[in-house]
């Protein structure tokens, strides 16, 4: 993998990190967690949508 596969860290914004944290709770919470996170990147890239390109 180049350097330029891997997500800079302000682009990752700590989702590694969070997936590592779910990744270590029981399986019926990991699933709503995921669903969770899911949801927020989701609005996320509706919001991106509508925002005007830099």
């Amino acid at each position: 993998m180049s350097q330029h596969d891997e997500p800079r860290a302000d682009e990752s914004d700590g989702l590694l990190g969070r997936i590592e944290v779910i990744d270590g709770q029981p399986l019926e919470q990991r699933a709503v967690r995921y669903d969770q996170l899911a949801e927020e990147l989701l609005a996320e890239l509706q919001r991106s949508d509508h925002e005007p390109a830099e």
